[in-house]
C-alpha cells in the first residue's frame, strides 16, 4: 500500500509541573531531511529522537517539534542572594535610592539570577516517549489515508490510459492502410512506371519504420505493471517513478511513429494524464 509524504502528528502530554506538546509534520522531499526544536534540557535526547523518526517515517521534510510549558511551582532559575545584596550594597554607596528601585536595578547585573541545568527524570521521559511514538502513530496513519486517496486517483488514471490505449489498437490499421494509400497516391502523381515488386518491398519497408507493434505490448505491460507495483506492501514511490518514465518513453515513441493526426491526438491525452501522475508521484513515500 502506498503512502503519502504528506502528513501531520500530535500529542499533548501533562506532566505533574509541565505540558509537553509535540507535533511532527512532513512534506515531500527525494530523501530524508528532518529538523528538530526541541529544549535544551532534552537535547541529549535529540539523537534517539532522530533515529526513532528516521526508522519509522523513512523519506520526506520532517519537522519535529517538542514544547515544554511550566505549570507548576517548579523552576530551574534561582536568585543568588549574595550576589544581589553586594551589588545593593555598592549601588548605595554611588547613589542615594528606594531599596526596591536598587534591587531592581541589582537583580539585572551579571550572576544576579542562576540557573541550575536540570536532569532528565527517566521516567517523565519514558511518558515523553510515549507521547512521541503517538506522535508517529497519527502522522503514519495520514499518510496512509492520503495514499489510499492517491492510490484510487493512480488508477483511474492508468485506466484512462489504457482505454486510450485501446482506441489506438483500433485505430491502427486504419492508420497503416491510410499511410499506404498516400505513398500509391504519391507515386500515381509522378505518373512514372515502377517495378512493381520493388515498390512493395520498399513500401514494406516504409511501412515497418511506422509500426507501433513493439511500443503498443510495452506500454501495457508498464500499465499492468504499475498497478501491480500500486498493491505491493511497501510503499515505493521511486520505484513507481522510474515505471512512469518508461510509460513515457514508449508513449514519446509511439506519438513520434503514428504519423496520423487522429492517433496524435490520442497521444497527446495519455500525455496529459502521465504528467498528473507524475505529478502525484512526487508525494508517495
Amino acid at each position: 500500500m502506498i503512502q503519502s509524504m504528506t502528513g501531520y502528528g500530535k500529542s499533548v502530554l501533562q506532566l505533574p509541573s509541565k505540558k509537553i506538546s509535540i507535533e511532527i509534520k512532513s512534506l515531500n522531499s527525494k530523501n530524508l531531511d528532518l529538523n528538530t526544536r526541541m529544549p535544551s534540557v532534552y537535547r541529549e535526547k535529540e539523537l534517539s529522537i532522530r533515529k526513532l523518526i528516521a526508522s519509522q517515517l523513512e523519506r520526506g521534510k520532517i519537522d519535529f517539534s517538542l514544547y515544554m510549558e511550566i505549570t507548576g511551582e517548579e523552576t530551574s532559575s534561582q536568585i543568588n542572594k549574595t550576589v544581589v545584596k553586594e551589588y545593593i550594597k555598592q549601588l548605595k554607596d554611588v547613589v542615594d535610592g528606594d531599596e526596591t528601585e536598587l534591587l531592581k536595578m541589582a537583580v539585572r547585573l551579571p550572576d544576579a539570577v542562576t540557573t541550575e541545568r536540570d536532569e532528565i527524570d527517566e521516567d517523565e521521559w519514558a511518558s515523553i516517549a510515549a507521547a512521541i511514538n503517538e506522535s508517529i502513530e497519527k502522522i503514519q496513519k495520514y499518510r496512509k489515508d492520503e495514499g489510499k486517496a492517491l492510490e484510487t486517483d493512480f488508477e483511474d488514471r492508468v485506466q484512462n490510459i489504457g482505454k486510450l490505449l485501446e482506441a489506438v489498437i483500433e485505430m491502427d490499421p486504419e492508420r497503416i492502410e491510410g499511410v499506404r494509400a498516400r505513398l500509391e497516391k504519391g507515386i500515381a502523381d509522378i505518373k512514372e512506371k515502377v517495378d512493381e515488386n520493388r515498390f512493395e518491398q520498399e513500401l514494406v519497408y516504409y511501412i515497418e519504420k511506422f509500426d507501433i507493434t513493439e511500443e503498443k505490448v510495452r506500454l501495457q505491460n508498464h500499465l499492468d505493471y504499475f498497478l501491480k507495483a500500486l498493491k505491493s506492501p511497501d510503499s515505493n514511490g521511486k520505484k513507481l517513478g522510474f515505471i512512469g518514465q518508461e510509460m513515457g518513453r514508449e508513449i514519446n515513441t509511439i506519438g513520434s511513429k503514428s504519423n496520423y493526426a487522429p492517433m496524435q491526438k490520442l497521444v497527446v491525452q495519455m500525455k496529459d494524464e502521465l504528467e498528473k501522475i507524475k505529478e502525484q508521484l512526487l508525494n508517495v513515500l
